[in-house]
């Protein structure tokens, strides 16, 4: 498959998106369900600012979903699939770690 210049942009700002401890923390908090903005910055441990500034990026790459209530703002999951994504890099991770951890064991004397 080819990719215009436009859509290879368009692809990397969604996975540039990802790359904030942050809003991957975010997200993994939204998997439950929905949640005010005063929810995840308890469960993130962020300032309600810097959480509303991260889940700005999120709405904009399209990973979440915002609707006010009040004053509140509720968010949630608008595509699952970042979290296949993400398991991928975590298993991705987890035998990185095994072909590294077994390559130090070789080396010990």
């Amino acid at each position: 498959m080819e990719l215009s210049d436009s859509n290879a942009s368009a692809i990397a700002e969604r996975f540039k998106a990802l790359g904030e401890p942050m809003r991957l923390r975010l997200l993994q908090a939204l998997r439950a369900g929905e949640c005010s903005v005063g929810d995840l910055a308890e469960r993130t441990g962020g300032g309600q600012a810097n959480v509303s500034k991260h889940l700005q990026v999120l709405l904009q790459q399209g990973y979440v979903d915002r609707r006010k209530e009040g004053t509140t703002s509720w968010y949630r999951i608008t595509d699952p699939q970042v979290f296949t994504m993400c398991e991928l890099v975590c298993g991705g991770l987890e035998e990185e770690l095994d072909r590294k951890r077994k390559l130090l064991r070789r080396r010990k004397p």
